[in-house]
């Protein structure tokens, strides 16, 4: 008698430079799961022949990264509540009754990297500002106001992106324009960076950042590097810092445990083995 060996997948265009194999493959050698966890490069013409065959393989899930996550909202059979507010999914379980479940761990994943790596952290002791608007920033701020903040200032290099945020999420959060930015560092509690600058190839995050103080906590979602600009004076300043790595490694726990049937460890050789 056979055994189905479960098959797992990340989906984007492009995709070689995903960590996410290097994440799930430790975790299948750490817990002997006979299971396979593999890039896939799928342009948008070609997703829904792709997401419709996937199941029929033996693949049990996948995770949507750039530029789908909108886009596989609209191939599921049914949407987490989460997934619909933030308006993206990360995550596909192809469950054994053929329908097609989205959901969306990123504010989860980040939220948990948060308490691993500032566990003494506060939301609801003062604001929070967060940089950016795209698709991160949406599952930011909602995990944000689900634990408490109670108040986000927002700002982005294109104003209106930020307002059409404000709209979907509500009075909690104001939009300040992107020069005021340094203004409003020194009365943060919580600053969260959500763009790609300062990634590797991207401009610095150009923001004054002489506001910073011990107390705030200070994250990034760009990890590579590792310590951004951002991280870097954060900690000169006294500040608590979190990088973005962890995001990317909790986000990925709720999935593997759906798919392969074991809740994976976040730990520092998990670490390891992804920035290898």
């Amino acid at each position: 008698m056979s055994t189905i060996i479960p098959l797992a997948a990340v989906l984007g265009h492009p995709i070689a430079h995903s960590r996410s194999p290097q994440l799930h493959g430790h975790w299948l050698a750490r817990y002997g799961i006979a299971g396979h966890y593999v890039p896939i490069d799928v342009s948008p013409g070609n997703l829904d022949d792709v997401i419709r065959t996937l199941p029929k393989l033996g693949f049990v899930g996948v995770n949507v990264t750039i530029p789908h996550k909108e886009a596989v909202l609209g191939l599921a059979d049914l949407v987490t509540d989460r997934a619909t507010l933030i308006g993206a999914a990360n995550t596909l379980i192809f469950r054994k009754d053929g329908k097609i479940h989205a959901d969306n761990t990123d504010g989860y994943g980040f939220i948990q990297n948060i308490r691993q790596g500032a566990p003494d952290w506060q939301p609801k002791a003062g604001p929070a500002l967060v940089l950016g608007a795209g698709g991160a920033a949406r599952a930011i701020i909602a995990s944000l106001l689900d634990v408490g903040v109670p108040k986000l200032v927002l700002a982005n290099r294109t104003r209106i992106k930020a307002e059409k945020l404000q709209a979907d999420f509500g009075k909690r959060v104001e939009v300040i324009d992107w020069i005021q930015v340094g203004n409003q560092i020194e009365d943060a509690h919580t600053i969260v960076n959500t763009t790609s600058l300062g990634m590797v190839g991207h401009p610095e995050l150009r923001v004054p950042l002489d506001g910073l103080r011990p107390g705030q906590l200070v994250t990034d979602l760009v990890y590579a590097p590792l310590h951004t600009r951002l991280l870097v004076e954060a900690a000169a300043a006294g500040c608590t810092t979190v990088d973005g790595l962890g995001m990317l490694l909790h986000q990925a726990v709720p999935a593997f445990e759906r798919w392969f049937g074991q809740r994976p460890e976040v730990d520092d050789q998990l670490r390891a083995a992804v920035l290898k």
